[in-house]
C-alpha cells in the first residue's frame, strides 16, 4: 500500500499541472457530466462493506438565448430551449475484501439513467449559398448513457478527512439520431478521472467537500464532432446538526465547469466553441436509519451564472440512498 500512497498524490499533482486554473462548449451545449452531481459526503466511498441502492432525480430547465447558435446533432440551432427530467438508479458495492486496510477502501458502481428531454429552437439549414430557418421541437424518452465506475478508492487521512480517487466511464447506450434536437444519448464515450476531498467532522458537524474531475471525450462518429476536454470542480459547504433522531444538514453548493480545449472535427462548424458555466445554490440533507438500514437523502438547487456557449438555467437534484 506504500506504492499506492505515493502514486495518488502524484496523480493529483499531475491534474494541477495539466489543467491549471483559468481554463478555457460542446456539441449540444452540454457534456456528459452534469455539474453539481458529485459534490458532497453523500457521493463518497463507503468506509465499510455495503451494497448501496441510490435513486437520483434531476430536473433541468434552460435556454441559450435568442442570438446564440448551438450545434445539435449536426444541426446549428438558434435560441435553443431545453427541459430534461432524469430518474437514475445507481447500484454500488463495497465487497468484504474491498476494505483493503485501515486506510484504503475499494468500491464500484453503475448508474442507469431514464430520461425525458425536450429541445426546441430555430434550425438553420444551408443549401448552396442560401440559408433557411425552421422552427423545430423534439421530445424523446428512454435510456440515457450508462455510467460505469469500476475503480473507486477512498484514502482515509484522518477520522475527519478523506480523499477519493475514481475513474468514470460514460457508455453511448442512449438513443441518438443526426438532425434530431432531442437525444437521450451523446453517441460517444467519455472517460472521467476524479479526485474528491472531503472534510466531515461528527464533533462540530461541519462539512467541506470538493470534487475535481476531467472529461476526455471520443469523437461523435455520426457528426464527425469531437467535444473538447472539460474540467469541473464541484463543492459543498454545510453545517450538520441532530434533528428528529437523525442528522440534518444545511449548506451551500457550487460548481465551476469549463473546457480546456476547443471542439474539433469536420462537424465543428463553429470552430473551437469554447464555453463555461458556474452555479450556486442551497443544499439540504438528512441522514437516519429506516427499517434497520442507514439512509441518506439530499436536495439541492443550483442556479447557473456566468454562462458562455451553453444553455443557462436551473438544476434541481434529489438523491436518496440506502445501505444494505
Amino acid at each position: 500500500m506504500k506504492t499506492m500512497q505515493s502514486v495518488f498524490p502524484l496523480f493529483i499533482a499531475s491534474l494541477c499541472v495539466v489543467f491549471p486554473a483559468g481554463l478555457y462548449a460542446e456539441e449540444g451545449g452540454s457534456g456528459h457530466y452534469q455539474p453539481g452531481s458529485m459534490d458532497s459526503f453523500a457521493d463518497g466511498v463507503s468506509p465499510v462493506p455495503a451494497f448501496i441502492v441510490r435513486l437520483n432525480g434531476v430536473g433541468y430547465d434552460g435556454d441559450a438565448g435568442k442570438n446564440l447558435a448551438i450545434p445539435y446533432a449536426g444541426s446549428p440551432t438558434l435560441g435553443a430551449e431545453a427541459e430534461a427530467t432524469v430518474a437514475a438508479l445507481t447500484l454500488s458495492w463495497v465487497p468484504e475484501w474491498g476494505v483493503l486496510n485501515d486506510t484504503w477502501t475499494y468500491q464500484m458502481s453503475m448508474t442507469l439513467p431514464q430520461m425525458r428531454i425536450k429541445v426546441s429552437g430555430t434550425v438553420v439549414d444551408k443549401t448552396g449559398n442560401f440559408s433557411f430557418t425552421r422552427e423545430v421541437s423534439d421530445t424523446e424518452t428512454g435510456l440515457g448513457d450508462i455510467v460505469l465506475m469500476p475503480l473507486m478508492l477512498n484514502q482515509k487521512i484522518s477520522p475527519d478527512f478523506n480523499i477519493n480517487y475514481r475513474i468514470g466511464l460514460y457508455a453511448p447506450t442512449g438513443d441518438y439520431k443526426v438532425g434530431r434536437l432531442a437525444n437521450t444519448g451523446k453517441n460517444y464515450w467519455t472517460i472521467e478521472p476524479t479526485v474528491g476531498f472531503m472534510y466531515f467532522s461528527p464533533d462540530n458537524g461541519r462539512e467541506a467537500s470538493v470534487f475535481i474531475g476531467v472529461d476526455f471525450n471520443e469523437e461523435n462518429s455520426d457528426t464527425d464532432y469531437k467535444t473538447g476536454t472539460q474540467v469541473h470542480m464541484d463543492a459543498t459547504f454545510a453545517q450538520h446538526f441532530p434533528l428528529a433522531g437523525g442528522t440534518f444538514g444545511l449548506g451551500l453548493g457550487a460548481y465551476y465547469y469549463e473546457q480546456v480545449e476547443g471542439d474539433s472535427g469536420d462537424g465543428a462548424v463553429f470552430g473551437s466553441f469554447k464555453g463555461k458555466t458556474t452555479g450556486l445554490g442551497p443544499v439540504l440533507s438528512y441522514v437516519d436509519n429506516a427499517f434497520g438500514r442507514k439512509w441518506i437523502s439530499e436536495f439541492r438547487w443550483l442556479k447557473e451564472h456566468d454562462v458562455k456557449n451553453r444553455l443557462k438555467g436551473d438544476i434541481l437534484y434529489l438523491k436518496t440512498e440506502m445501505f444494505f
